[in-house]
């Protein structure tokens, strides 16, 4: 897509001062450049000069703190991050443009996100709110994308440069290395990177070291930008994430409520992300377009597993893997005061996937019914149109529809249950108003539509299940719906910029388990998966930076969300709603070559659990208990070409976890960070 992707090279060139958070130049939003300050949905950016202060060891740990963006970890390796109390495939993750939600991306926290190097990243954009008139489904809490570094070059003369990125952790003893080399000159530039990442045992407060929290991770990546002229360009990029064997940590460690773990074995053994994509450009103007794009792209994910269970000698293994290929257009025109975006996208997405099982004591192999059935498909085909139009000096409106169709077909697994084969649809749309109350001062408004077609994970479940229950498959489910209003300020005065939002979202057709009343033959409690909950969910977001004056800057955070789930006459809260969280610091520039930092993440206790998180052995049943860490970074620019950081993370050493998380956080942390350019 020719702004998502064309924009972003030089958003953080148009935004470098950390201070100026409103006037960052965001993609996701509009699928086009503009200020956050201008776009009439919730917008956090992350831009490359904060994401290099950082000492993150996975993408999702990159918002840490920000507003609307809680961050949920159930083992080392992995994050997901909680857009306004939704997560996994209820939130739309987009690396460059594309997908990276999959057939059976799962309605829960997953690992996937963690196959996007973190060091790659050059702008981390997070829009909070419905967001399916773009994207299509799954964008219902929001749209996290990842956009990553593509090398330009100034002068007719051939280039070369070069960049080293480390990252250095004490409480897990932990690595991270990064080397990119670049090459062109204007109007031709290519770049070759690789990452490697290794994580020893987590030390957390307090001193306790915790096992199984081990791993490594490689990644690589190549990007390609040619102007072939004035008005045409092609971009190729090309990215690859292996984690050789990562440990499932709550599985092999006793959770609350539990006596002996879960499993005796459990690994992530691989998790592998292939991907690619051209993208041809076109700003040639028509009668029918200013400029469009096109882009070609695949990816490939593989969920490699090796489990037992506890005191069990059947070990098994199985390999699922998502074949997604996409096809985007977009389209971009001004006539008048008008300005309008339209396209079209088609997805592919074959699932393949099989298990095996041994049995450690007798070495005898057999093969078992698969995670999702074998050779299952799920292709979607959607377009849009959406119109921002500036009604005066002050008035400024965003509206869109879209109409999405889909095709799933799951074929039926020999000797576990029938397949299915459903072709939903779903139109939605969205309006979103913008008033100046002053130049410095925004008043935002928007009323939105998100939706998450039924995916190969909610319906590819077949067979029995714990607690002596029998899944089968549902023909019948529709797309679940999110229904969300929100309204706030956005203000960018000469010392204070900020933002503030309340909203309110009603979750409907949402997919959850339910007792048929029919039995196996067995004795199995038979259930489906079927349209059967609704969620409420409302909450605040606010984030604000003050300047007292050329060299001290004061920022903070909040986030409330609170929800309630209805089951039939049932209502209970809604699970894995996050606590009242954010952060407070000051940010000093002590002169040109040196900044500090101190600053304090904290998060309240969270005794609002559901029937759901009271039986999650990760939480524990008398609630999550409050926390604040107090954390502290310098930053030295000790050669043009050369940055050096430190950081001192939970100074006090205080054990903590955040709120459904697996595990618990590191204890006291020195971070290094080196980044040199040559």
């Amino acid at each position: 897509m020719l702004c998502v992707f064309g924009a972003a090279a030089n958003a953080d060139a148009e935004a470098s001062d950390d201070s100026k958070t409103l006037d960052a130049i965001q993609v996701t939003g509009s699928k086009r450049a503009e200020q956050t300050r201008n776009v009439p949905v919730a917008v956090t950016v992350k831009s490359r000069k904060e994401l290099d202060r950082s000492t993150a060891q996975t993408a999702a740990d990159l918002l840490h703190g920000e507003a609307g963006t809680f961050v949920q970890q159930t083992t080392p390796g992995q994050g997901v991050v909680i857009v306004r109390g939704l997560k996994g495939s209820e939130v739309l993750h987009l690396v460059d443009g594309f997908r990276l939600n999959n057939a059976f991306f799962r309605n829960a926290p997953n690992q996937y996100p963690a196959l996007i190097d973190p060091l790659s990243i050059e702008q981390l954009e997070v829009v909070r709110g419905p967001s399916s008139v773009l994207y299509g489904s799954d964008a219902m809490g929001g749209v996290v994308q990842a956009l990553t570094r593509e090398p330009r070059f100034d002068g007719a003369d051939w280039q070369f440069q070069g960049e080293w990125k480390s990252r250095y952790g004490s409480a897990d003893n932990s690595t991270i290395n990064r080397v990119a080399l670049q090459t062109g000159r204007e109007g031709f530039a290519m770049q070759l990177g690789a990452s490697y990442q290794d994580v020893q045992s987590l030390r957390v407060g307090g001193g306790d070291e915790l096992p199984f929290t081990d791993y490594t991770a490689r990644y690589g990546d190549f990007a390609l930008n040619w102007d072939l002229s004035d008005v045409h360009a092609i971009a190729l990029k090309a990215q690859y994430a292996r984690q050789p064997k990562t440990p499932r940590f709550d599985e092999l460690t006793p959770g609350f409520g539990q006596t002996n773990p879960t499993s005796a074995e459990f690994l992530f053994k691989p998790q592998e992300r292939y991907f690619g994509l051209i993208r041809y450009n076109n700003s040639a103007e028509t009668t029918a377009f200013d400029r469009f794009s096109v882009t070609l792209g695949r990816q490939d994910i593989v969920d490699g597993r090796l489990n037992r269970d506890f005191g069990s000698n059947n070990r098994d293994t199985e390999s699922s893997r998502s074949e997604l290929l996409g096809l985007q257009a977009q389209f971009e025109k001004t006539l008048g005061l008008a300005y309008w975006t339209y396209g079209f996208e088609r997805y592919e997405d074959e699932i393949s996937s099989e298990r095996n099982r041994v049995n450690i004591a007798t070495n005898a192999v057999s093969v078992r019914a698969p995670r999702f059935p074998n050779g299952s498909t799920m292709d979607s085909l959607g377009a849009f149109v959406a119109l921002d139009y500036a009604l005066s000096d002050r008035w400024d409106i965003q509206t869109g529809l879209r109409h999405s169709r889909f095709d799933i077909d799951l074929p039926p697994v020999p000797g576990v249950g029938l397949g299915v084969a459903i072709e939903p649809s779903k139109t939605t749309g969205n309006f979103g108003v913008r008033y100046s109350l002053t130049p410095s001062v925004n008043w935002v408004s928007n009323i939105g539509r998100g939706f998450r077609a039924p995916n190969v994970f909610d319906l590819g479940t077949l067979g029995a299940r714990p607690g002596n229950r029998f899944n089968e498959p549902n023909g019948e489910l529709r797309p679940e719906v999110n229904d969300s209003i929100d309204t706030g300020l956005k203000w960018g005065l000469a010392r204070w910029q900020g933002e503030f939002f309340v909203y309110k979202s009603r979750y409907k057709n949402k997919i959850t388990s339910v007792e048929t009343g029919a039995l196996t033959s067995a004795g199995q409690l038979v259930v489906r998966n079927a349209n059967a909950t609704k969620l409420d969910l409302y909450g605040v977001e606010f984030s604000t930076r003050y300047a007292f004056n050329a060299s001290l800057q004061g920022f903070l955070t909040g986030t409330l969300t609170r929800g309630t789930e209805q089951l039939g006459a049932f209502e209970d809260n809604a699970d894995r709603i996050p606590p009242v969280f954010g952060k407070l610091g000051l940010d000093f520039q002590l002169n040109e070559q040196v900044a500090v930092s101190a600053y304090s993440r904290f998060a309240n206790a969270q005794q609002r659990l559901s029937a759901r998180d009271l039986t999650d052995p990760r939480i524990n049943p008398n609630g999550t208990a409050g926390w604040t860490t107090l954390n502290l970074r310098a930053d030295w620019q000790a050669l043009p070409q050369l940055q050096v950081g430190m950081s001192l993370e939970n100074l006090a050493d205080k054990r903590y976890r955040e709120h459904g998380t697996g595990l618990d956080e590191p204890g006291r942390n020195l971070g290094l960070s080196l980044d040199w350019q040559f």
